[in-house]
């Protein structure tokens, strides 16, 4: 049976006005199905009571509306929400939900694990299981929108597991379904892709006409530096990664995780504006989550806020972003690794390339 939630919202309404035709049915009974896979979404062809029982019957007979199961749910203090997912395969995968005033930030992962290894980052420590599909990725913000009450995304960041650009043929579809007006219907400018760097894949998102946002994960300002902390600097280069940044024809932003002692000296606030400057990029500061921190100590706050001084003194536009989720393990790949109770990691693949369509 056909999944219709790996489809595109033109594919999929394309594909139900034939099916309706080809059953004695006129095709608006097919456009009358999308507004309900991700506008409105519903969790079975059943509940879509606008729709004639029979037809509703022959839908579920030849089409496919996968769910994930929700595992767990943990609230913070501060109203940030994480849930573990789990997939068809028993694979699990996590989601965070950011609310602040008017705005609802879904944090989601594109991979189960990640194979990339960054020292300071708690998903590494599972290693790389495989890539998500479409569905698995837009089902995180489908299922949220499901539950009762509904939490709805105005903005979205590709900053949970995983390496969003080492699975760009699903993400570049996922997008599609975000942005879409008979998709999610959410703006262009409010979706962020995060990558470490994947060369192929910023060119990829460059050449797509909407105005998706890019984040790159820099967190070293120089190779020597950021080769100990992020192994795949060896594939992708700073300066290579500063030339994409600079070619890109949005503005960029720096990913820069606080790692006391490590990254935090006055050099390196001098090295990382020197970079932003290169390329134009606004510089976002970020205090190590302690609960995900793998050893490493996080910059005091009052150190962080002289590292960004420091950065905008020289002419860069920099923010230090608020941690959020303290009490609830919320650094990514927390709550996933304690329900593995710290299992070995699975074999990673490091030399995986971008999946450029």
């Amino acid at each position: 049976m056909l999944n219709l939630l790996d489809l595109a919202p033109a594919d999929a309404e394309r594909t139900l006005r034939d099916f309706a035709v080809a059953h004695g049915e006129k095709p608006f009974r097919g456009s009358q199905v999308v507004p309900h896979l991700w506008q409105k979404p519903v969790a079975s062809f059943e509940q879509m009571t606008d729709l004639p029982k029979a037809f509703r019957d022959l839908l579920a007979q030849h089409f496919t509306l996968p769910r994930l199961e929700l595992l767990t749910e943990q609230k913070s203090v501060d109203g940030t929400c994480k849930f573990l997912f789990k997939l068809a395969d028993g694979q699990s995968i996590e989601t965070v939900a950011i609310p602040d005033g008017d705005r609802m930030t879904f944090c989601i992962s594109s991979q189960v694990g990640c194979a990339l290894k960054c020292a300071f980052c708690a998903t590494g420590v599972m290693g790389f299981a495989r890539n998500l599909t479409v569905s698995e990725i837009a089902g995180q913000v489908r299922e949220l929108a499901l539950l009762d009450p509904p939490v709805r995304a105005t903005n979205i960041v590709f900053m949970g597991m995983g390496e969003p650009l080492m699975n760009w043929k699903a993400v570049e579809h996922v997008l599609t379904v975000l942005n879409d007006p008979k998709g999610f219907g959410i703006g262009a400018r409010h979706i962020t892709v995060s990558t470490v760097g994947v060369l192929p894949g910023i060119i990829a998102l460059g050449q797509r006409k909407e105005q998706f946002r890019l984040a790159i994960s820099i967190h070293a300002p120089s190779d020597e530096l950021r080769g100990e902390l992020m192994p795949v600097n060896i594939k992708y280069p700073l300066a290579d990664v500063i030339r994409a940044a600079a070619e890109f024809d949005r503005r960029v932003t720096f990913e820069y995780v606080m790692l006391g002692g490590v990254n935090d000296k006055p050099e390196h606030a001098d090295q990382l504006a020197k970079l932003a400057r290169d390329c134009g990029a606004f510089v976002n500061l970020i205090p190590l989550h302690p609960g995900g921190s793998m050893g490493f100590t996080p910059t005091p706050p009052n150190e962080i806020a002289k590292f960004a001084r420091r950065i905008r003194d020289r002419g860069v536009e920099v923010a230090i972003r608020k941690s959020r989720g303290m009490d609830i393990a919320a650094a990514c790949g927390q709550l996933r690794v304690e329900r593995l109770r710290r299992r070995p990691p699975g074999a990673s693949e490091h030399d995986r390339e971008v999946e450029v369509a």
